[in-house]
């Protein structure tokens, strides 16, 4: 127990005595509560101009987390880096060295990460929340109405598993360029389109994003769930299975291949 205790403790010490380990989660914050704001100013003032339908399915909860889209890529940088800057600098073969069971490193270096990335993931969904609704005005919602709580907390639950998705795949990858040559376009621009083409919208909706996003709505159909299979909860539930099947393939990574 107490050589646990000492892994986390490191794990602890790398992760938080680099910049970019500030840089990076300050900036998921900024973007997606800045981002969430102007939207919602926006929203606000041209709420008139809306369609008839769209004025029906609005959803202040979720207009609150619209700059998730761009904060999320900023918690995947987190995953990214916090696991192939070891790779990419070689200080990966002293880490081995020092902790030779790979499976605890591994579990210890996810354990310190996570406790981060919700700490900031949650403060990042609050602030996005109440800032948003302060902004919308007449049109805004409160914590208290039916599943908004949920969608809270679940904003701060999927900005987590974004950053752990990529660590996995960092772990699986091995080299930080490669991770961001993958990641950065498929979540800002390949999930998206699979996600709106009517022809390729039934695969895109199972993707990590497009389901765990659902668990930030509140209102039916306000961002296209209306015929999706799946409800938030099990939206999340499909996220999580990407992430467990990610983190899986990054441990038989670290478990057979040499640093």
């Amino acid at each position: 127990m107490a050589h646990v205790s000492r892994v986390l403790h490191s794990e602890w010490t790398k992760v938080t005595t680099v910049r970019s380990t500030f840089w990076t989660l300050a900036t998921a914050f900024v973007v997606t509560v800045g981002l969430g704001a102007l939207i919602a100013a926006v929203t606000a003032s041209t709420f008139n101009d809306m369609p008839p339908q769209q004025r029906a399915t609005f959803d202040p909860t979720f207009v609150s987390f619209s700059g998730t889209t761009l904060g999320q890529l900023a918690m995947i940088a987190f995953g990214v880096l916090a696991v192939s800057s070891e790779y990419s600098t070689g200080m990966i073969r002293s880490s081995l060295g020092a902790v030779p069971q790979r499976g605890v490193f591994m579990a210890s270096k996810i354990a310190v990460s996570t406790l981060l990335v919700l700490v900031v993931g949650m403060v990042t969904s609050f602030s996005a929340f109440f800032l948003g609704q302060a902004l919308l005005g007449e049109y805004s919602t409160s914590i208290g109405e039916e599943n908004v709580l949920r969608a809270i907390i679940g904003g701060g639950i999927y900005m987590t598993l974004m950053a752990l998705f990529s660590m996995g795949i960092a772990f699986l990858l091995r080299s930080p360029l490669l991770a961001f040559a993958i990641l950065m376009p498929f979540f800002f621009l390949v999930s998206n389109i699979l996600g709106a083409v009517e022809a390729t919208r039934d695969v895109g909706q199972y993707l990590p994003d497009q389901a765990g996003s659902m668990i930030m709505s509140v209102v039916d159909g306000s961002m296209g769930s209306g015929d999706r299979p799946y409800g938030p909860w099990g939206g999340l539930l499909i996220m999580a299975g990407w992430v467990v099947v990610a983190l899986l393939a990054g441990f038989v990574t670290v478990k057979k291949r040499d640093a």
